[in-house]
């Protein structure tokens, strides 16, 4: 069956659903903070809006960044054990979680970079250990790169940043498709989470009812959607020379961690960023998908602790 007709049947099955299950309705920020904020969840105006953010611990900071459509959720298990020793903050991306969309419509890499550097100031950190994964590994690494004497370690687990080689993930394709967007603002239904998520998990067995219903409700969040279309539509095709020299000029001890298994973003990206940074160490994990930090929680975080705990 050709491309253009898996998408046409795709579309099709989506209406249906659509129909029988009715338009999806945003849920509002009061509605989620309900299940998804706890005792540690403060929010803090950055340049004008709300971002929904958790600082835990004491000890040296170290600042977790997560992924397209995901949350601060998506360290929970890492957080649960760095906390003994260090203090750590997490935040809700712009577009995505609790935090929602910004009032620019803007988000490029430069305005997350600029977002981060921001939110750290308004949080009153001067140094600390940095970790991103996928789209936040790519802001990580940026931010890195632009400001140097703020980061001790960097932590890159599946980033993006250079050309994959590979077709875009549908989620995208749909999002950049004025007609299939439209559905996707109005239909989103679960299923359609659940599929993106066997997309990035290499052990299907691992996604519960509990983790899809965290992604398909924050995808829901009062604006998230539209932000989600938003991003998509803007040109993340790498320049991969600038890349290539940004990513040679960071001087930071660098640790990679791959899932062996990433149908996102190839290990084979894994082995070219790991190539280019001069201090770096690149760590696979076989059993792993695109988010070993949520997959393989304990393998990763031995990787991490290793790596923050060697001199």
């Amino acid at each position: 069956m050709s491309r253009t007709k898996k998408v046409l049947l795709f579309v099709i099955l989506l209406l249906a659903i659509g129909i029988y299950n009715g338009v999806y309705q945003d849920i509002s920020l009061e509605e989620l903070k309900t299940d998804y904020t706890n005792e540690h969840s403060k929010f803090i105006d950055v340049d004008g809006f709300l971002v929904h953010y958790r600082e835990e611990g004491k000890g040296f900071p170290i600042v977790l960044i997560h992924g397209t459509a995901s949350s601060l959720h998506t360290w929970d298990d890492w957080t649960r054990e760095l906390t003994s020793k260090y203090r750590v903050i997490r935040m809700d991306l712009p577009a995505f979680g609790l935090t929602g969309p910004n009032k620019t419509g803007d988000y490029t890499i430069q305005s997350y970079v600029h977002f981060l550097n921001r939110f750290v100031q308004e949080v009153k950190l001067d140094s600390f250990h940095l970790a991103g994964s996928s789209l936040g590994g790519n802001i990580a690494w940026n931010f890195t790169a632009n400001h140097p004497d703020k980061v001790e370690k960097l932590i890159l687990v599946d980033a993006s940043g250079l050309p994959t080689g590979k077709p875009q993930p549908s989620v995208f394709k749909m999002a950049k498709t004025p007609i299939l967007s439209d559905l996707l603002l109005h239909l989103t239904p679960r299923f359609f989470i659940e599929k993106n998520m066997k997309e990035v998990y290499a052990d299907e067995s691992k996604i519960t009812d509990e983790l899809i219903t965290r992604y398909h409700k924050m995808a829901l969040r009062e604006g998230n959607r539209q932000a989600f279309v938003d991003r998509a539509r803007i040109d993340f095709t790498a320049n991969e020379y600038q890349s290539v020299e940004k990513l040679k000029g960071i001087k930071h001890t660098t640790l990679l961690i791959w899932g062996a298994q990433d149908a996102w973003i190839p290990l084979a990206n894994g082995n070219k960023m790991d190539s280019l940074l001069p201090n770096s160490k690149l760590e696979v994990l076989e059993n792993s998908g695109h988010v070993p930090m949520e997959e393989n929680p304990k393998e990763s975080l031995k990787l991490l602790i290793d790596f923050l705990e060697a001199f």
